[in-house]
């Protein structure tokens, strides 16, 4: 069995020519540190290693699972302005498809996850761009972003998603990670263009969080499960210290059971945010104290989340819905 995480990010300063960005208004955030840490990295490594640094910490402690071989590593496209160019003033972090495509070239562990803000003149081409460099989604952060998702002039661009076969990962609920976002535009309810354009769309974090319209956006996705065979969602996050109780939430339906796929969130399960002590009521303190005993992120991740009742099908689904082995 084949497990991928589906849902782990990058990071980077600009160092060594990799075209990242970071705005100074999130450099200067007690976020910017609590992220770099998480990484296992520091301003001045990443000055003078190169923003490479960030993949190969990452792929050397993924190497170290014994549950799971590989992650998707996802780029973020920034915001664009009324001519579609990247807006740096409203962009807080842009981590461009080539830095990552040159990364995961050099790690077999790191699958390609693109970014393309489908607002830009050339996004059609930057999804062709994307798919010949070995991308295996697209991701949006709408809510930080500026895309809306319901938008009828997407339309074109969801139709080359789906000639190229590649499946949109899509934030969905509140967005807290960042120093400002929009999150209507985070309302799963708006996902239903992309669904009814035949497009394989993975909700992130399976809208568990946050309310839209009056309704916990945990209900407005549930009857486009019902509706669209093509909507899958991922269970990345549902752990943490600030989301207590959502993992039982989305396990509690279980006709989604066969859409959940695996994704951590990583680099935050690596922070103390998913500790098995937050679920002591749940867990008992010695199976707490045994799921607190595993050092390796993704190994914690995986018992804490098989612990609580995640069904060990989740672990497996993502190649398949991916379609890894046709990409690779």
């Amino acid at each position: 069995m084949t497990v991928i995480d589906i849902h782990c990010h990058a990071a980077g300063i600009g160092a060594g020519g990799s075209g990242c960005f970071i705005s100074p208004r999130l450099r200067r955030s007690w976020k910017y540190r609590f992220y770099l840490n998480s990484f296992g990295v520091t301003d001045a490594e990443l000055e003078r290693e190169g923003d490479a640094l960030v993949l190969r910490r990452l792929s050397e402690r993924l190497a170290a699972s014994s549950r799971v071989q590989a992650a998707v590593v996802l780029a973020l496209d920034g915001v664009v302005d009324g001519r579609g160019e990247l807006d740096r003033e409203r962009t807080e972090l842009h981590i461009p498809n080539e830095f990552l495509a040159e990364g995961c070239r050099q790690y077999p562990n790191l699958f390609l996850g693109a970014s393309v803000n489908p607002l830009r003149p050339d996004a059609l081409e930057r999804l062709d761009a994307a798919a010949a460099a070995g991308a295996v989604l697209v991701k949006w952060l709408p809510s930080i972003q500026g895309i809306d998702p319901a938008e009828r002039r997407l339309i074109p661009f969801y139709r080359r998603l789906v000639a190229l076969n590649l499946p949109l990962l899509t934030h969905t609920g509140l967005e807290e990670s960042f120093t400002r976002a929009d999150n209507a535009l985070a309302d799963p309810a708006r996902l239903r263009l992309p669904l009814e354009k035949g497009v394989t769309v993975i909700a992130a974090h399976c809208a568990s969080s946050g309310r839209s319209h009056g309704e916990a956006n945990l209900g407005r996705i549930l009857p486009l499960f019902a509706r669209f065979p093509n909507l899958y969602a991922d269970i990345s996050t549902l752990t943490q210290l600030n989301r207590p109780g959502h993992l039982q939430r989305v396990l509690g339906h279980g006709e989604i059971h066969d859409r959940l796929l695996y994704g951590t969130d990583m680099p935050l399960p690596a922070t103390g945010l998913t500790s098995p002590w937050f679920h002591l009521l749940r867990l008992g303190p010695a199976e707490a104290r045994r799921l607190a005993a595993i050092r390796n992120p993704w190994d914690q991740d995986v018992a804490l989340k098989l612990a609580l009742g995640m069904p060990q099908e989740v672990l497996s689904r993502a190649a398949g819905v991916l379609k890894i082995d046709q990409r690779r």
